[in-house]
């Protein structure tokens, strides 16, 4: 069950930006399923191309470390610490901070690259799901057409994994939106490239807000 203050963050984008309250049930799926994930003790990934693979590394950085919330270490990994490094434990505590395990796919250069000049660079994100991708965790797929070929074998990979997957895409939602490749698919109202972006970063802002409070919230 997810907190009605994390739920509410939906609201609180909505109210920032009314144009995206046509998205409020696929946010809201979003959340809930992101959540859920997290509290079963997995993981978040993420792919996107160009602009979306920034994206994608950006939405790895808010939740590996606090975004709006300090996430203090408790008393239990302070306990551990102290006992494996104890002349280390007071600056570790003092500046680490709770994470929300996430990867991006587009960082990994050595094996993209590799895997493209050896095999196929379209499969190059589904490679990586079918070697890191365990049922229950949840792939975040951004491509602002919904057309991206790299993106949707991700996808199909995803579900072939039991991974959980949220697309984030323009108004139409391309081919990811009309073959149901996605299990959220959060179509921001827009058609042009960059301004489908600029709809993007609130979006997945809250997503990481979200998922902050539902853990390191009061």
């Amino acid at each position: 069950m997810v907190k009605e203050s994390t739920r509410n963050k939906v609201n609180e984008l909505i109210d920032r930006y009314p144009v995206l309250a046509d998205c409020k049930a696929s946010l809201e799926a979003a959340v809930v399923t992101i959540c859920e994930s997290y509290r079963s003790g997995h993981k978040l990934i993420a792919c996107g191309n160009g602009g979306s693979a920034s994206d994608a590394e950006h939405i790895v950085g808010e939740l590996m470390k606090g975004f709006l919330l300090p996430r203090k270490l408790d008393s239990d990994m302070e306990a551990k610490m102290r006992a494996v490094c104890p002349d280390e434990a007071d600056y570790f505590m003092e500046n680490l901070q709770g994470a929300l395990p996430a990867l991006s796919m587009v960082n990994q250069v050595a094996l993209n690259t590799a895997f493209a000049n050896d095999q196929a660079p379209d499969l190059a994100f589904a490679q990586q799901l079918l070697g890191m991708g365990d049922a229950g965790d949840v792939l975040v797929a951004i491509s602002t057409s919904g057309n991206s070929t790299n993106v949707i074998y991700a996808l199909q990979m995803a579900k072939v994994k039991g991974v959980k997957t949220i697309a984030l895409t323009g108004k139409s939602g391309g081919k990811i939106k009309s073959r149901q490749l996605a299990d959220v698919c959060i179509c921001v109202p827009d058609d042009e490239t960059f301004r489908i972006q600029e709809l993007h970063l609130p979006v997945y802002h809250m997503l990481c807000i979200a998922a902050e409070n539902e853990f390191f919230g009061e």
